[in-house]
C-alpha cells in the first residue's frame, strides 16, 4: 500500500507545468555563473519563490537565497539546491547552450535549481495537504566548497527557522531514472593543495647556471602518484590528482618558478592528514634534490567535508521514492570520491540525506560502449565534462524527488 506521503506527492505532482519547468532550465542553461557571481540566477529563483507566497531573503552569504513557507504546526524541512557554474567552455552543442564564453553549467546544477523552484512552487500550491514549514535554500559557491559555510556564518539560521530535516540531491550520469540512496557515508572529503616550487631562473641555453622548477615540478607530480599507491593502505579509499600546472613564459627561458595545484579525496580525517604531511614532504624532498634556492611553499587550500547521509533519515525518503517511481529505481551506489559543501548547512549534527538523479538521455546510454554499468559510465559524460548534458526527462523526476522527500515529513 501506497503512504499518504507517497499519494500526496503523486497528487501534488500530477499536474507539473513540465515546458515552463524546461524553458527555466534552458534559460538558467544560457546563462551560467561562476561562483558568488550568481546573481541573475539567484534573482531567478527569489522572484519565483516570492510569487509563490515564500517570505524570501537573498544575498545572504553573498547570493544564496531563502524562502520560508510557513503552514501550521509540524518539522521544519529544508530543501536545498546549489546555484554555481564552472569555467568549462561547452561542447554540448545544444540548441540552448551557453551563451557565456569559457562558462558552463556542466555539473547540472542549472538542473538543481529548476527542480527546486518546481517543488517550491507545487508544494506550495498544495499546502492544504501537508503541515509544517518548508525552508527552500538556493545555496551559491558549492563548486569551491565555501558557500554553505558562508551562508550560515552570515545568519541564515538567525534569518529564516533552523530545520529539523535537509535534504538534497544532484544530478549524475546513468540511465536516466534511477535514484542512488546510501544511508551513512555517500561522498568523500576533499582538499585543495598548492605548491610553490622556486627555483633560479636563466637562459634556456645555460641550465648549468640557473635552478630549473619545471623539471623539479615534473618529478613532484610523479612522485606525487605513489602517495595513493604506496601510503594509503589497500582498505582505505583515496585519490589524488593535479590539476594545473603553471611555469615560464617563454621556451628559451628557464623561469624563476612552477606552480602546482593538486586535489586529494579521502573517507576519513586520519588519511587526509597523512596524505598532506606525504605532500609537504615530497615537496621538500625533491626540491631539496634539485638544489632549490628556497624550500617549496605548500598550502592548504579549499575543502570539502565528508556527506555522511543520517541513515534513518536516508532510509525514510529512500522509501518515499520507492513508492512514488516503482521497484527498481531505487538503489544504494554505495560511497562516491566525489564532494559536496551541502552538510556545513546541518549545524551541530542536524540530519540529513543526499540522493543520486541519473540523468543522461537513453540514446547517449544505449550507445555507450561497454557491457556492464561501470564500462558505461566510464564511457558517458559525467560531471564537470564540457559535454555534460542532462537529459530534459528528468525534470519533472527531479521535481517529484524533492517534493515527495519533504512530505515524508511533512504529512502524518
Amino acid at each position: 500500500m501506497t503512504s499518504p506521503a507517497a499519494r500526496t506527492a503523486l497528487d501534488l505532482t500530477a499536474g507539473l507545468p513540465v515546458p515552463a519547468l524546461e524553458d527555466l532550465y534552458r534559460d538558467l542553461h544560457r546563462h551560467p555563473e561562476l561562483s558568488l557571481q550568481e546573481h541573475r540566477t539567484a534573482g531567478k529563483l527569489a522572484e519565483r519563490l516570492r510569487a509563490a507566497g515564500y517570505e524570501t531573503t537573498d544575498g545572504i552569504g553573498g547570493t544564496g537565497v531563502a524562502g520560508v513557507l510557513r503552514n501550521g504546526d509540524g518539522p521544519v524541512v529544508l530543501l536545498r539546491a546549489d546555484m554555481d557554474a564552472l569555467p568549462v567552455q561547452e561542447e554540448t552543442g545544444l540548441p540552448y547552450a551557453s551563451l557565456t564564453p569559457g562558462l558552463m553549467h556542466a555539473c547540472g546544477h542549472d538542473l538543481h535549481v529548476t527542480w527546486l523552484a518546481g517543488a517550491a512552487d507545487a508544494l506550495a500550491a498544495g499546502r492544504d495537504a501537508w503541515s509544517g514549514t518548508l525552508l527552500v535554500v538556493g545555496q551559491p559557491a558549492e563548486e569551491t566548497g565555501s558557500g554553505a559555510a558562508r551562508m550560515v556564518a552570515d545568519g541564515l539560521y538567525e534569518r529564516v527557522p533552523r530545520p529539523d530535516v535537509l535534504l538534497a540531491q544532484h544530478a549524475v550520469p546513468g540511465p536516466a531514472g534511477l535514484y542512488g540512496h546510501t544511508p551513512g557515508l555517500i561522498l568523500s572529503a576533499s582538499t585543495d593543495i598548492e605548491i610553490l616550487v622556486h627555483g633560479l631562473g636563466g637562459h634556456g641555453s645555460r641550465p648549468e647556471s640557473a635552478v630549473d622548477p619545471v623539471v623539479t615540478a615534473a618529478f613532484l607530480v610523479t612522485r606525487l602518484q605513489t602517495i595513493v599507491s604506496r601510503e594509503v593502505a589497500a582498505g582505505e579509499a583515496a585519490v589524488l590528482t593535479v590539476g594545473r600546472i603553471e611555469a615560464g613564459a617563454r621556451p628559451n627561458i628557464i623561469p624563476a618558478e612552477a606552480r602546482i595545484s593538486l586535489n586529494i579525496r579521502t573517507r576519513s580525517e586520519p588519511v587526509r592528514e597523512r596524505m598532506i604531511a606525504a605532500v609537504r614532504r615530497i615537496a621538500a624532498g625533491e626540491c631539496a634534490a634539485a638544489g632549490c634556492p628556497r624550500e617549496p611553499e605548500v598550502l592548504v587550500g579549499d575543502s570539502f567535508p565528508l556527506t555522511v547521509n543520517d541513515p534513518e533519515t536516508d532510509r525514510r525518503v529512500a522509501a518515499v521514492h520507492g513508492e512514488v517511481f516503482g521497484a527498481g529505481t531505487v538503489l544504494d551506489p554505495g560511497p562516491a570520491m566525489a564532494s559536496e559543501d551541502f552538510p556545513h548547512l546541518a549545524v551541530d549534527g542536524l540530519p540529513y540525506a543526499y540522493w543520486f538523479v541519473t540523468s543522461t538521455p537513453a540514446a547517449v546510454w544505449d550507445a555507450a560502449p561497454g557491457d556492464d554499468l561501470g564500462e558505461k559510465l566510464a564511457a558517458v559524460p559525467g560531471n564537470h565534462s564540457p559535454h555534460f548534458a542532462p537529459d530534459l526527462s528528468t525534470v519533472a523526476p527531479g521535481v517529484r524527488t524533492l517534493v515527495s522527500g519533504a512530505l515524508a515529513y511533512l504529512v502524518n
